[in-house]
């Protein structure tokens, strides 16, 4: 099915043209009641940030605060520090950015943005290094489903969830708009500034938007070892320059309901830096993408017992590939990809007693790819995906469990098309507090799978379209607990969860007598402990110390074939160790934030000999924030110095990453 490009302009213009008339309408409908009807007073409060102690399942939060404090400079930044979480960084400012939960592949963990779910039909895998935290209030992380009964059926498809939540406009005062400008700079020719307005529409309408540019050099100096010679090198093919803008509009009914209607366009041009091996660091290899979506949200609880949220989202994703060698006719190869999707969501929430409710969330999907790939077929694939949940609470128990059901069929213009997918998923969670104090005991067990991408089925020759889907069974148990035991400790709260977990008909690439093939090939175990700590201290009236860590243990093996050298060996770029830890001093004049991230050896090949090591790391970061206030505005100034020792590590072999570096920030809002 191919779409003019008229055709979709026409679409999301008529959606919202369709939107704000409705919008329109409200606010005209309070402008001519003004003399006899008084609008109620509309209180904007700050998003609910999940409660990691009495969650049934993992969840871990970061706040706006939390993100600026310890210096924070992107999104995989953030995820980093969350335990169970796997961030494979390829390098550089530019290089491809992806986030695995336990070690079970980027394609079984979901992206939320604003609660409406992030797709890529083509890899299968979210690049969160092209979302900027500028605008970011929470960033989430749920290990098997989210508490949020009305979430759509997509999310409950996945074995976990990264939700980034974008900050909503409020207000002091009788204030009626606000102006932020910031502008970043750093080492490697970074330089990043971006603006943020926000202005009230009426009483119940608020409007944001925000832009951003972004560019960097990316050449940072690397030391390269080869045997007993030492050299100082360059990372070279590391430039990127991006572009990024939004718009959110939202609108409170009268009748309590709430529409948020979003636009975002992304756009960037880079180079892909490629693998340092022997002395041959150059590559040749660029990438151009753009991405636009239009997503909106409405969100109405009718009572106590009936709630209703409604998604609707338009994607559109172009990519440029580019390279140059000998290999290529005429010595260059151009590739582009296009993918577009239409996405419809629906969740329906009944509580017929107190304390027992039941959701009911069907999502419907068109996902399409154009490529100009050698015998590609055009793919259309159709995805109906239901969750039926049910939750129970009784005193100290509650009981959540969900069914998921999904059909997938797909049409393609040549060649035969794979058979159609029908599976049924389900999940199930306890959590019980034996006593009063603020003590739980959580179990959780779920079943997921990812569907082939349609590169892992329809890529010039290397695709397989009799491919099976990627299934994984999840096990956690966990203990959670918190206390406020006096004035000087105001908060102290730990969770230790064990977990088990086990993938089949893992899908990977296969060396046949010609070319490479994916198959259904790999099977593996992994069994671990995630531990997080997080404390708040009151030194004094106006000195506060926030200290939080985590720690992660994982053995990962792969059970694929019992004749092979690897059987049991530790999987791939999994270390049975990592960790970090930080702590934020609160001064009345400044905050001071450290920083440490440590991470064990791995392997990266399948079997663990010496020399496939990839030596573990520690790196060290520090913060230094400060605010100063004015009438009627304000200034913030940050200084970041990253990789303080300069520590050379690699997360992906030949790949290294950048070693000491610094970067200024200086934020005035209005």
């Amino acid at each position: 099915m191919k779409w003019s490009m008229k055709m979709r302009l026409g679409c999301i213009v008529l959606c919202c043209m369709m939107t704000c008339r409705m919008v329109a309408q409200e606010v005209q409908e309070d402008t001519i009641a003004g003399k006899v009807h008084q609008i109620e007073k509309v209180t904007v409060t700050a998003r609910r940030m999940p409660n990691k102690v009495t969650s049934a399942v993992p969840v871990q939060t970061m706040s706006k605060q939390d993100i600026s404090q310890l210096g924070i400079q992107n999104v995989a930044d953030a995820v980093r520090r969350f335990a169970g979480a796997d961030v494979k960084d390829y390098g550089g400012i530019g290089g491809l950015k992806t986030v695995s939960i336990r070690n079970m592949g980027a394609a079984h963990t979901a992206v939320s943005y604003d609660g409406v779910a992030v797709s890529n039909c083509q890899a299968g895998q979210i690049d969160i290094g092209r979302f900027s935290l500028d605008n970011v209030s929470m960033l989430s992380l749920s290990i098997g489903q989210s508490e949020d009964l009305l979430q759509s059926a997509r999310l409950y498809a996945s074995a976990g969830v990264l939700n980034i939540e974008t900050e909503k406009p409020h207000f002091e005062g009788d204030r009626t708009s606000a102006f932020l400008a910031r502008v970043r700079g750093g080492s490697f020719g970074y330089v990043a500034p971006s603006v943020r307005w926000w202005q009230k529409l009426g009483g119940r309408t608020r409007l944001s938007v925000d832009a951003g540019y972004m560019r960097a050099d990316g050449n940072y100096p690397f030391t390269l070892v080869n045997g007993k010679y030492v050299t100082k090198e360059k990372r070279t093919n590391s430039d990127v320059e991006s572009w990024q803008g939004e718009a959110t509009l939202y609108h409170t009914f009268k009748d309590g309901g709430e529409l948020d209607v979003k636009g975002y366009y992304y756009q960037s041009r880079r180079g892909l830096p490629g693998s340092i091996i022997l002395y041959n660091p150059a590559t040749d290899e660029r990438l151009w993408d753009k991405n636009g979506f239009a997503q909106l949200r409405y969100r109405k609880h009718f009572s106590d017992q009936w709630a209703l949220q409604a998604q609707a989202k338009y994607n559109y994703s172009w990519d440029k590939y580019r390279d140059e060698g000998a290999d290529y006719v005429d010595g260059v190869v151009t590739d582009y990809y296009t993918q577009q999707e239409y996405y419809g969501s629906g969740t329906l929430l009944y509580r017929p007693l107190p304390g027992l409710s039941f959701s009911l969330a069907q999502d419907i999907a068109f996902n399409t790819l154009d490529s100009t790939l050698p015998d590609c077929p055009f793919p259309l694939r159709f995805s109906s995906i239901t969750a039926l949940r049910a939750q129970y609470q009784w005193e100290r128990v509650r009981l959540d469990a969900a069914l998921v059901g999904t059909w997938i069929t797909e049409h393609v213009e040549s060649g035969s098309k794979p058979d159609d997918l029908k599976r049924l998923s389900p999940v199930f969670s306890i959590n019980y507090r034996p006593w009063e104090e603020e003590f739980y005991i959580r179990l959780m067990y779920k079943n997921t799978f990812r569907t082939p991408t349609f590169n892992d089925l329809y890529y010039y020759r290397m695709g397989n379209r009799s491919l099976k889907p990627e299934i994984a069974d999840e096990l956690n148990v966990g203990i959670t607990w918190s206390t406020s035991p006096n004035s000087w400790l105001a908060s102290l709260s730990l969770t230790a969860d064990g977990y088990f977990h086990r993938v089949k008909d893992k899908i990977v690439a296969f060396p046949t007598t010609y070319v490479w093939k994916m198959a259904n090939f790999g099977k593996a175990n992994a069994s671990g402990l995630d531990v997080t700590l997080a404390s708040r201290w009151n030194l004094t009236s106006d000195v506060k110390l926030n200290v939080n860590g985590s720690y992660s243990w994982q053995r990962a093996i792969d059970l694929s074939d019992p004749k092979s050298k690897s059987y049991k060996d530790q999987l791939p770029y999994t270390p049975q160790h990592t960790g970090n830890a930080s702590a934020v001093l609160e001064l009345p004049w400044c905050s001071v934030g450290y920083t440490l991230i440590g991470v064990g050896k791995r392997y990266y090949l399948s079997q663990n000999l010496p020399e496939n090591k990839i030596d573990g790391y520690l790196e060290h970061s520090a913060s230094l924030t400060r605010k100063f206030s004015f009438k009627g505005w304000s200034l913030f100034l940050q200084a970041d110095l990253l990789n303080l020792t300069n520590k050379q590590y690699e997360v992906i072999k030949y790949y290294p990453m950048p070693g000491r570096s610094w970067k200024l920030s200086a934020t005035v809002e209005f």
